[in-house]
C-alpha cells in the first residue's frame, strides 16, 4: 500500500471513475502520428494537422473516457476542449530517443516542469522511459537518477506521477519478435520491481502486460513462445512484482486483441487497475483523416470509436479492481 497525499488522491480520483478505476485515453504521440498521418496523405501543415486531429479525439471521445493523455507540443488545444468531468494527464518526456546513441536514454521537454503542467490544470505528470534491466550500470543509473528527479518534482507540486514503461533488449532490434517474446516477461516483470521501490517516487504504473500475446497458445495464428498456463503465470508474477497501482498500455494491437488480453489477464490473477489505451481506440481512424478530412474522421470517432470505446468501459467494469487498495491519502 502507498500513502500520498489528500491533494495527490484528489487528482488520481478526478482521473478514475466513480469505482476508482482509470479508464484513460492516450494521444500523446508526436513522433509516430507526425508519420501516421503523413504516410497517408499530403499534409502542407502537420503541426496544424496533428493538432486539428488530437482536438478531433478530444472532442468526441472524452465523454467516454475517465481521463485523457496528451502531450503539450500538439494537445494543449485538445486540452481545452476535453469533456470536464474528464481527467488531464499530460506527457513530460521528449518524443523517441537518439538511435545513434546507446541506451536509448530519455530526455525532458525544455520549456517544461511539473510546476508547469500543474499550473495548467494538468492532474497528473506521465513519463515515458526505455528500459532493459539488462543494459549496463552505466546507462541504468541515470535512467534511475532520471526518475528520481522527476518523483521529487511531483511530490513538491502534489500531482500523480505515472511512469509509464517499455522494455527493449539491447541486442534484439525488434521488440516484436519471437526471439524478444521469449525474453520480455523477465524484462517487464524486473522493470516493475525496481521502479516500484519508494525511492522514485511513483505513484502509477502504465506497464506492458508480461508476455506478446501473439504468441501465447490459443491466441497465436502460428509458432506459439507460451503455452497459456506459463502466460497466466506471467501475469500473475506481475501483478505480485508491485504494490503500486498499475494499468496496461494497448501497445498498438486491435481494439478486440486488448480487450481478450484484459480478460485473460483477470482470469490469470492480476489486479489491474485500469488501462491508458491509444491507437487500439482511434488508429483507423488516422487513414480517413488524412485522406477524407476533419468531418469524416469525426463521424468515424462518432460511430466506431465510440463503440471501441463502449466495449472496452464493459470488459474494464468486469476486470479491472479499484485502486483503492493499493494507494490511500496520509
Amino acid at each position: 500500500m502507498k500513502y500520498v497525499s489528500a491533494e495527490k488522491l484528489r487528482k488520481l480520483e478526478k482521473l478514475s471513475t466513480d469505482n476508482q478505476v482509470i479508464s484513460a485515453l492516450a494521444i500523446d504521440q508526436r513522433g509516430s502520428l507526425r508519420k501516421m498521418i503523413s504516410a497517408e496523405g499530403n499534409t502542407e501543415d502537420i503541426q496544424s494537422a496533428v493538432e486539428k486531429f488530437k482536438i478531433a479525439i478530444s472532442e468526441e471521445l472524452t465523454s467516454y473516457s475517465s481521463s485523457i493523455l496528451l502531450d503539450p507540443e500538439y494537445g494543449l488545444p485538445a486540452a481545452k476542449r476535453k469533456n470536464e468531468n474528464a481527467g488531464l494527464l499530460l506527457a513530460y518526456e521528449e518524443t523517441g530517443y537518439d538511435a545513434t546513441e546507446p541506451g536509448r536514454l530519455p530526455d525532458l521537454l525544455p520549456y517544461w516542469s511539473a510546476k508547469r503542467i500543474e499550473e495548467i490544470g494538468a492532474d497528473a505528470v506521465k513519463f515515458l522511459l526505455y528500459y532493459d534491466a539488462d543494459e549496463s550500470n552505466e546507462i541504468n543509473d541515470q535512467k534511475k537518477a532520471f526518475v528520481e528527479r522527476i518523483g521529487s518534482e511531483c511530490d513538491a507540486e502534489e500531482i500523480p506521477y505515472f511512469l509509464e514503461i517499455l522494455t527493449y533488449d539491447k541486442d534484439i532490434d525488434d521488440n516484436k519478435s519471437k526471439e524478444f517474446a521469449k525474453v520480455k516477461p523477465r524484462k517487464v516483470i524486473k522493470a516493475i520491481e525496481e521502479f516500484s521501490k519508494d525511492r522514485y517516487g511513483v505513484d502509477v504504473l502504465k506497464v506492458e502486460v508480461p508476455v506478446n500475446m501473439n504468441f501465447v497458445e490459443g491466441f497465436s495464428k502460428g509458432e506459439s513462445v507460451y503455452t497459456k498456463e506459463e502466460a497466466s503465470q506471467y501475469f500473475a508474477d506481475q501483478d505480485a512484482a508491485t504494490h503500486l497501482p498499475y494499468i496496461y498500455l494497448s501497445a498498438g494491437v486491435s481494439a478486440q486483441m486488448f480487450q481478450d488480453t484484459l480478460v485473460f489477464a483477470k482470469e490469470s490473477g492480476a489486479k489491474f487497475n485500469g488501462v491508458l489505451c491509444g491507437r487500439a481506440t482511434w488508429k483507423d481512424s488516422v487513414p480517413i483523416f488524412a485522406k477524407e478530412g476533419e468531418n469524416a474522421a469525426r463521424e468515424w470517432l462518432k460511430t466506431e470509436g465510440v463503440a471501441n470505446i463502449e466495449s472496452l468501459n464493459k470488459v474494464l467494469d468486469a476486470t479491472a479492481s479499484s485502486w483503492s487498495n493499493r494507494i490511500g491519502s496520509k
